[in-house]
């Protein structure tokens, strides 16, 4: 009896609205959020390794699925991208030192130059993370890309130049992680 009413627990907590969430390496990875008043689905998720260590899961949000990298960097409207750090700590340079490789990997060097400013601004948001913190990039329709740590507000950078170049550090050409790429493309 006692096996049965945990089951039907189960069963109606999976069935519940708003309490599903998809498992990926131990983080609980909501399957929708919502960025400036517009809901977002769970597009894909997976995990960021540096060699042999696995450094975030990682979890890319937009307002309908998609497999086609191009077509998430160029669409206009709400997107976001959730970081929940499994490495202990990660510090404040190590965060900026990727995202500025992540920017002159997959941007020429005229775009790259062009972005250098607000990348700095970008940089400047950026604090020491360790395991189980989070960093959410939010891209908003006003075309500004807003960092949240911790559900901290860090500030924004202006620019659909610069949210399709911080896009591009997980879906250009030379991503960061492939296999993380195929992972938030829904792979």
């Amino acid at each position: 009896m006692r096996a049965v009413t945990s089951l039907a627990v189960v069963v109606l907590l999976l069935a519940a609205p708003g309490v599903s969430a998809r498992e990926v390496e131990g983080v609980q990875i909501p399957e929708t959020l919502t960025v400036a008043g517009a809901p977002l689905t769970l597009n894909g998720a997976g995990v960021r390794k540096r060699f042999f260590i696995k450094v975030y899961v990682g979890a890319l949000y937009l307002s309908a699925k998609q497999t086609q990298p191009e077509a998430i960097v160029n669409a206009d409207g709400a997107k976001s991208v959730y970081l929940h750090i499994l490495y202990k700590e990660l510090e404040a340079s190590k965060l900026t030192d990727a995202w500025t490789d992540g920017f002159k990997n997959n941007s020429s060097e005229t775009e790259f130059q062009a972005l250098a400013p607000r990348l700095a601004q970008f940089n400047a948001s950026f604090r020491a993370v360790r395991r189980g913190d989070t960093i959410r990039l939010d891209f908003l329709p006003n075309s500004e890309t807003r960092v949240v740590i911790n559900d901290e507000d860090r500030g924004t950078v202006s620019g659909a130049d610069f949210q399709r170049a911080v896009l591009k550090v997980w879906l250009g050409d030379k991503p960061a992680d492939g296999d993380l790429k195929q992972a938030m493309l829904g792979g």
